[in-house]
């Protein structure tokens, strides 16, 4: 198993940010689906080793995220959703920063590789300034792939990309995963959880509400007659009107104007 939680949890004061998770993640592409302030976030940042739980164990590859960290740090990669390039610096040289970090073993050779396979070995000595949002999401991926990694944590990867730069990189993720990388995302594109993602767990108020393949999570809620059932409406129907108690209702509306059709 690549990654396991038990009674994971993380207090900040008296919020309980993530409450009692409880996952086993293995050789497979693992959406976590919630929406802004759901835990999402606190729970990638407790297993990359970047926040301590409060309460409960978490394991990466078998080791511990808190007595092991160090073990747990050499397998992985994270990338985060915002932008984590040098922009003063060329494509080549971002990627042999962290051959360097990681010591890397023949480091022109597997920074060459991971371009290649980003399909960036073209612009590779261009300055990422010049680089588009596209590339340089495909650059980060270059980056976290550079000391081959077991596990790969990625935080909304397709956030601001336009529709052909996410399918390559969906492209690219599927590839990962196919080679033996464990994929973990967070995401808000439910299109792409349902297409692309073998399990989801959904997310809401620190706690996971619902977990299966996108198959079965849809089947689950056909039962409401609703002609053609998504992932949002099972995202919906979790977390409810998807804010403040007795605003909008999202979930119903919806399911009021299918019904009419």
């Amino acid at each position: 198993m690549s990654i396991k939680t038990i009674g994971l949890t993380k207090y900040f004061g008296n919020l309980c940010a993530v409450d009692n998770v409880n996952l086993d993640v293995g050789n497979e592409i693992f959406g976590l689906l919630g929406l802004n302030g759901a835990g999402k976030t606190t729970t990638v940042l407790m297993l990359t080793t970047l926040l301590k739980p409060s309460i409960g164990e978490a394991y990466v590859c078998d080791f511990d995220v808190v007595r092991e960290a160090g073990e747990v740090r050499k397998v992985i990669s994270y990338v985060p959703q915002d932008m984590a390039v040098d922009i003063k610096l060329t494509g080549r040289e971002n990627v042999m920063l962290y051959a360097r970090l990681y010591g890397v073993a023949d480091r022109n050779k597997r920074v060459d590789e991971v371009l290649g396979l980003m399909g960036l070995a073209g612009r590779a000595n261009d300055r990422v300034n010049s680089y588009s949002g596209g590339m340089r999401r495909r650059l980060e991926l270059a980056q976290a792939l550079v000391h081959e990694p077991r596990v790969l944590f990625l935080d909304e990867p397709t956030l601001g990309l336009d529709v052909a730069a996410r399918k390559k990189m969906w492209e690219y993720i599927s590839l990962l995963k196919e080679n033996g990388v464990s994929i973990f995302i967070t995401t808000h594109y439910m299109d792409e959880a349902d297409k692309f993602c073998d399990r989801v767990a959904i997310m809401d108020r620190g706690k996971i509400v619902a977990m299966d393949s996108p198959a079965k999570l849809k089947d689950s809620i056909k039962s409401l007659s609703i002609k053609e059932t998504s992932l949002d409406d099972v995202f919906l129907q979790k977390v409810g009107a998807g804010g403040e108690q007795g605003g909008f209702d999202e979930y119903k509306f919806r399911t009021l104007l299918r019904r009419r059709k």
